[in-house]
């Protein structure tokens, strides 16, 4: 009796397991590869940027996100919100941004942002380094009523800032609040820690 088909047959299947039982094994050592090449949170403390995904921020909503070991935000602005930034001019301390150190050049203007719906800002008051709340609210009654458009207010010792986080005048704060260079990587996606027309490391 001829065993030539049955010895094929047996070979075909030992090869076919084997190669699945290596690519499974290929998979295993791989994932600790790719996952450590992703940045610790080590090296997001550090300083290495860090992604934000804005995909499911709704109008009047921030989302924070850690990095250099502070909060960061994206707000993401109504139309009414950047139509009322221009009424607060003459009730802010550095309405037009002047402090140059408190973000980048390509960010200036009213707005302090590449694209006007979203600010993005570290989450650090300029005074003692207290995190302010978000307090997007029109008209709160405890934040100056009718007068306030929405914002940032520290519980600590009561600085205010708009939604672009600029201080208002004769608050604690000395400066509006940092911008950090970002940058979009998609138009749901912005990364922390790296300026437009900057490769991502």
């Amino acid at each position: 009796m001829s065993t030539d088909g049955l010895d094929k047959s047996k070979r075909r299947f030992l090869t076919a397991a084997t190669s699945v039982v290596g690519a499974v094994g290929a998979g295993f050592v791989a994932v600790p590869f790719v996952l450590n090449m992703q940045p610790s949170e080590r090296a997001k403390a550090a300083g290495a940027p860090v992604e934000i995904d804005i995909s499911k921020l709704e109008p009047g909503m921030k989302v924070t996100s850690l990095w250099r070991g502070k909060p960061v935000w994206v707000v993401r602005r109504t139309k009414q919100n950047l139509d009322d930034l221009q009424k607060l001019q003459d009730k802010l301390q550095d309405p037009d941004s002047t402090v140059t150190s408190q973000q980048p050049e390509y960010v200036k203007g009213i707005s302090r942002s590449i694209k006007p719906e979203y600010m993005v800002m570290e989450g650090i008051c300029t005074h003692l380094g207290c995190s302010p709340t978000h307090r997007p609210e029109l008209g709160a009654p405890d934040l100056g009523g009718p007068e306030w458009l929405g914002g940032f207010f520290c519980p600590c010792h009561g600085s205010r800032f708009d939604l672009s986080g600029r201080v208002y005048a004769g608050a604690p704060a000395p400066t509006n609040l940092k911008v950090p260079p970002h940058k979009y990587l998609s138009d749901t996606k912005i990364i922390i820690g790296i300026n437009p027309g900057e490769g991502v490391a």
